[in-house]
């Protein structure tokens, strides 16, 4: 069994055979999280072990500020499309090219930029297989020297089904046709972990598919395990599927997995449990 889009994906192997294409944009989305004193994350940009070592033509982007609304109290918040096309644009990307993402640690990062990119209208976005780490072991090469391409001339449009909002994950509680989807841990999930984020649990209704559970060793599991998976909770088969976690981040693990798998109604609650804990009167669960 093979991915539905295994286009999605670009393993290092693969990219290295082809480092010098002009056409291609690399880009490194890492964000470093440590705890934080509230019970969740704070979020720490990636951006000086970027520049001591990274892919050769690679460039940073920076997922924290520049690639998120920042005005909103809440981290990692969509911006409007036409801050993502200027940005974009500003780091040499058009409609034409070909854009490659990865991170350092986990893939999570790789996927929410390109989430952030297809949700764009972009079509041709990838994500590293195994991230910088795989690159590393495959003795692949590295550098310190930044790639600086000129402008593009990318025009974006925000394409609906990509990211749901709160009055959308209401609405989708008892919906027989969507699948929500937690893709926090296990113990989080559950409400029995010390991490949380304001009120224990998850949001009413939803399933748990831990986004690391679709890892192995770094790289995403092989399209039948995947798939076992995601059915195992029933979002290969939902008609729809809203997947959330903390901060709209490692549910793009999720979602990610989803549409490689071929699923094609599949979007990312931004705001997620950061947002949701916020209003009291929001329904909330604990238990498995």
């Amino acid at each position: 069994m093979t991915y539905v889009h295994p286009e999605y994906l670009i393993s290092p192997a693969e990219l290295a055979a082809d480092l010098d294409n002009p056409k291609r944009r690399i880009f490194d989305a890492t964000v470093y999280l440590a705890p934080a004193s509230s019970g969740g994350y704070r979020a720490d940009s990636g951006l000086a072990r970027f520049e001591a070592c990274h892919v050769p033509g690679a460039q940073f982007l920076d997922l924290v500020k520049a690639a998120s609304d920042t005005t909103t109290g809440l981290g990692f918040t969509l911006p409007p499309v036409e801050q993502l096309e200027r940005l974009f644009r500003n780091l040499g990307v058009s409609n034409d090219t070909e854009v490659v993402f990865y991170s350092t640690g986990h893939m999570m990062w790789a996927t929410r930029a390109w989430w952030l990119l297809r949700y764009c209208g972009h079509r041709n976005a990838r994500v590293l297989n195994g991230g910088f780490s795989a690159w590393r072991k495959g003795r692949h090469p590295t550098t310190r020297e930044v790639s600086t391409p000129g402008a593009g001339t990318f025009e974006a449009q925000g394409e609906t089904g990509w990211f749901a909002d709160r009055e959308a994950v209401l609405s989708a509680i008892g919906d027989p046709g969507t699948c929500t989807v937690n893709a926090l841990s296990p113990d989080v999930f559950a409400g029995t972990s010390r991490m949380h984020y304001g009120r224990k649990g998850h949001i009413a209704g939803s399933v748990n598919v831990f986004y690391d559970d679709l890892m192995d060793h770094g790289f995403l599991k092989q399209a039948a395990a995947l798939r076992d998976a995601l059915n195992a909770k029933g979002l290969l088969d939902a008609p729809r599927v809203i997947a959330y976690c903390g901060g709209g981040i490692s549910a793009t693990v999720d979602g990610f997995a989803c549409r490689l798998l071929g699923h094609g109604d599949v979007a990312v609650y931004d705001g997620s449990m950061a947002e949701w804990v916020r209003d009291e009167s929001l329904p909330m669960e604990t238990g498995p």
